[in-house]
C-alpha cells in the first residue's frame, strides 16, 4: 500500500508555530479551543515538537531556540458558536483585539490575541454575498 503524502487528518497547508512559550501555547489552546494534543516529543525539558489538533485541522509547535526565534501568526478560526468560542478564548487569558460583531462580507467575527503573542480570529459565516 502507498504512503499518502499528506496523511490522514491534514490539510494541503498546516500552520507551524514557533513560540516563545510552547506549553503556555498548548494549554490556551486546549481550554480556548478544544484543542487536543496528538504528539508531543519533549527534549531537555522544552517541547522540541508538537501537533494539537482543533476541530478538522491541525497545528504544529514547538519551543523557541536561540536558532529558532518565536514566531507570530494569525489564524482566522470558524465555529458554529463562534460566539461561545470567542468567550472561552477571553476567559482562557485571550486579549481582545475586536469584539464580536457582523460583518459587511458575510461573517461575524471578533479577533483576540493569546497570552504568547498570536492573533486568533473567531467567527462563522452568517450571509451569502
Amino acid at each position: 500500500m502507498a504512503i499518502k503524502p499528506v496523511p490522514e487528518g491534514y490539510h494541503t497547508i498546516t500552520p507551524y508555530v514557533i513560540a516563545s512559550d510552547a506549553a503556555k501555547l498548548i494549554a490556551f489552546c486546549e481550554k480556548a479551543f478544544g484543542g487536543e494534543v496528538t504528539h508531543k516529543t519533549v527534549e531537555e525539558g522544552r517541547i522540541r515538537h508538537a501537533e494539537l489538533r482543533v476541530g478538522d485541522s491541525m497545528i504544529m509547535l514547538s519551543q523557541s531556540t536561540p536558532q529558532y526565534p518565536p514566531t507570530l501568526v494569525h489564524l482566522y478560526i470558524y465555529a458554529a458558536d463562534c460566539d461561545a468560542m470567542f468567550d472561552r478564548a477571553v476567559a482562557a487569558g485571550g486579549t481582545v483585539i475586536m469584539p464580536m460583531k457582523d460583518q459587511d462580507y458575510g461573517d461575524r467575527n471578533g479577533g483576540i490575541t493569546d497570552p504568547v503573542g498570536n492573533s486568533w480570529w473567531i467567527g462563522k459565516r452568517i450571509k451569502e454575498l
